[in-house]
């Protein structure tokens, strides 16, 4: 990999105003973020990562900050990595081979698509089948309704954003911009944000999931399922496990368990 990491330090975010009223109070600058660090190295270029995508690079070698595009959903931080590369990498896409922690064996990871079609308001609850192949959706599986919209800048539409600042009708400044998103599966030009909600632990079987989505009045939508999804727990640790013999002219090893029983 053509990705440094030891030699930048200091790596500080700050909110961007988008306004300043007479009395030193501010408007935050939604979904962009100042990123400052210190480098030692003064031949490379420096990316951004924001939660593990690509958010940009340098102009040149000397340059130590840059502006780039956050998630500003509350709901969990955000993690920024500054990482130096050689010249001639300046523009890859190095998203792919940074070290991302594996979602634990016996759980599973579901995706939902934050269409700007969704209300203002809106929650999701995720239910599943318990291995039966029959989604139960009268118990849902999360804790807590996930809520789609918790920070009111991600929402555009009509007086939304940046009213009358934006197009006719539809304020959408604060909107995931083409290629910012999942590509392809928001509106033309404006692509749209994920969810990734992870389970529980689960015992070994196949599962199915549904997805239902209520608005503010409490209306609630019909269940979106998933195809079926095996989970397989990591197996236990050995215990009471020992070396009976190790035959070198054969090079067999011979293990002795102790049932505890």
């Amino acid at each position: 990999m053509s990705l440094y990491s030891n030699g930048i330090d200091s790596v500080r975010a700050f909110d961007l105003p988008a306004g300043i009223w007479p009395d030193g109070q501010s408007v935050k600058e939604s979904r962009a973020a100042l990123v400052k660090w210190r480098s030692t190295w003064s031949d490379k270029y420096h990316q951004v990562y924001v939660n593990g995508q690509y958010a940009g690079t340098t102009l040149d070698s000397g340059q130590r900050q840059l502006i780039v595009q956050v998630p500003t959903s509350p709901e969990s931080p955000v993690r920024i990595e500054v990482l130096a590369v050689e010249a001639e990498y300046a523009d890859t896409d190095f998203s792919s081979e940074l070290a991302r922690p594996p979602v634990d064996s016996g759980r599973t990871s579901i995706t939902l698509i934050r269409s700007q079609n969704l209300p203002m308001g809106a929650t999701a609850d995720i239910y599943f089948d318990n291995g039966t192949g029959q989604v139960d959706y009268d118990n849902p599986i999360t804790e807590n309704p996930i809520r789609i919209w918790p920070a009111w800048q991600d929402k555009a539409g009509f007086a939304m954003s940046r009213f009358g600042l934006s197009d006719f009708g539809w304020d959408s400044a604060a909107a995931v911009g083409l290629g910012k998103g999942s590509f392809g599966c928001g509106q033309f030009g404006l692509d749209a944000d994920t969810i990734e909600w992870t389970s529980p632990p689960l015992p070994s079987g196949t599962y199915k999931f549904g997805v239902k989505v209520m608005d503010a009045s409490g209306r609630q939508s019909t269940g979106s399922e998933t195809g079926a999804i095996t989970v397989t727990p990591a197996a236990k640790p050995a215990e009471g496990l020992s070396i009976s013999s190790f035959d070198k002219q054969t090079n067999q090893l011979v293990l002795n368990i102790e049932n505890n029983a």
